[in-house]
């Protein structure tokens, strides 16, 4: 995040300095986003061809382990970040080489890999992109198991025999769904009643049943109660009084901010905790200081932080040159679609792509709404994507102001969907509207023709 806010104030012609204390590009370049979806794209495209008749037979065997390993390895360019350094010389950006501490208002000091230290003071801003790191629970010896986390699962060299995931959000279930697909035997240990929580719980179910299709052993309603290695094996005792053991077990199980050791303490904030920020990412009470990504807790998605790193570069630039900051919700120095709009894609077999509110949180909100529902296998373009199409598509209608205030999909290939029900919900387009936006035939968008006419019929 911190690489596109600086993309947008070195534009607007102000001196910027970059501190970064691993590698440049961050979680998402080395540790999530690229990676994991370089281990699945394989996987689902596997799943994809064995559902198109004339194909099917031709991909039963198994993946290729070493090739699909060797293409997340590509992806993370073997996780170094000269791309990375080259792009900010590019630029014209600053960086500094290892870690940095707030030290006073609009002071940061950086104390090298060498143990030195150097101190810089910023005129106008400081931004902390620092992001977020795995959230282990608190189970005796789990240091001594080493267990995987995120980073681990996402960058391991081979391929677990027997994997335990614990968890059942988005990292858990992408993790079960690569590494079963790879040759792991998954165990999913998932302490609520079901995967995916945050999303529609037709998301979770049709997810859940296409794992254990798959192979997966899916345990829901199961805490892990305590967790050893012996004799290099895992071992995990359930709170049933299950005993399972793994090569491997993955800890899904939360985030949390990297703001431990920031120095927010020199300027009266609390080490370890969230960044509260306005709509301008700028930090609650202090008029210099900006939080963006993970760590100011809106919204925990990649092109959610990139979009608030350019709010907040804009918003930088424009106080720093006493231009008029335009703010109302969809100004350019405001961030609203991490309020309304979050759009994000599971990339499971099949797909869960959702954005806006669920029904349920709609109501909770205090909005009207109707929830419509289509099968997606009734849609002609999924019929031809895929020989057995399964899948379910949901949009929820404020009926007072008659747009969308959420749209929820599973199934395969819906990840491209997302973005149509995406303008509609941050562009409030209204429904009377939407049926002149005509999908094209035969295509699996053409469920938006589906869903407005099960809206008018019900």
């Amino acid at each position: 995040m911190g690489e596109n806010v600086a993309d947008r104030t070195r534009a607007a012609g102000l001196t910027t300095a970059i501190v970064e204390s691993e590698l440049v590009g961050g979680e998402c370049s080395y540790w999530a986003c690229m990676p994991s979806k370089a281990l699945l794209r394989p996987v689902i495209a596997r799943a994809d061809a064995r559902r198109v008749p004339g194909l099917s037979q031709s991909v039963q065997g198994s993946l290729d382990a070493s090739a699909v390993l060797a293409h997340r390895d590509y992806y993370t360019n073997h996780w170094k970040d000269d791309g990375q350094i080259g792009w900010l010389d590019s630029i014209g950006a600053d960086l500094y080489r290892g870690h940095g501490r707030l030290t006073g208002a609009r002071t940061v000091t950086v104390t090298g890999p060498d143990g030195g230290e150097r101190v810089l003071t910023a005129r106008h801003a400081v931004a902390v992109c620092a992001g977020s790191r795995a959230l282990l629970p608190r189970l005796p010896g789990l240091d001594e198991v080493k267990p995987w986390t995120s980073r681990e699962a996402t960058s391991s060299a081979s391929v677990p025999g027997r994997l335990i995931v614990v968890g059942g959000g988005v990292v858990a279930t992408e993790m079960a769904t690569a590494w079963q697909a790879l040759g792991s035997q998954v165990t999913m240990l998932v302490r609520g009643k079901g995967l995916l929580a945050r999303m529609e719980p037709f998301a979770g179910e049709l997810v859940a049943e296409a794992l254990t299709e798959a192979g997966t052993d899916v345990r829901t309603g199961t805490s892990v109660e305590s967790v050893t290695r012996e004799n290099g094996t895992v071992v995990a005792v359930t709170d049933k009084g299950d005993r399972i053991e793994a090569d491997e077990i993955l800890f899904a199980t939360g985030r949390a901010p990297r703001t431990d050791d920031i120095g927010l303490d020199t300027i009266g904030l609390d080490p370890g905790s969230w960044l509260p920020v306005d709509d301008s990412l700028r930090v609650t009470g202090h008029d210099w200081l900006y939080a963006v990504g993970d760590v100011n807790h809106r919204a925990l998605l990649t092109h959610q932080g990139k979009y608030q790193a350019r709010i907040a570069g804009a918003a930088i630039a424009a106080r720093a040159t006493g231009e008029t900051l335009l703010a109302e919700p969809w100004g350019a120095h405001a961030a609203t679609a991490d309020q309304a709009a979050v759009a994000q894609v599971v990339f499971t077999d099949p797909e869960a792509a959702a954005v806006g509110l669920s029904l349920a949180e709609a109501e909770q909100a205090g909005h009207r709404v109707r929830a419509v529902d289509v099968d997606l296998s009734t849609v002609s373009g999924a019929g031809l994507y895929a020989d057995g199409y399964k899948g379910r598509a949901r949009m929820v209608v404020d009926l007072e102001d008659e747009i969308l205030r959420g749209v929820t999909l599973v199934g395969p290939g819906v990840g491209e969907l997302i973005h149509s029900a995406t303008i509609a919900v941050a562009g409030q387009v209204p429904v009377s509207r939407l049926w002149h936006a005509v999908p094209s035939y035969p295509t699996i968008s053409e469920v938006w023709l589906r869903l407005l006419e099960a809206y008018r019929d019900s």
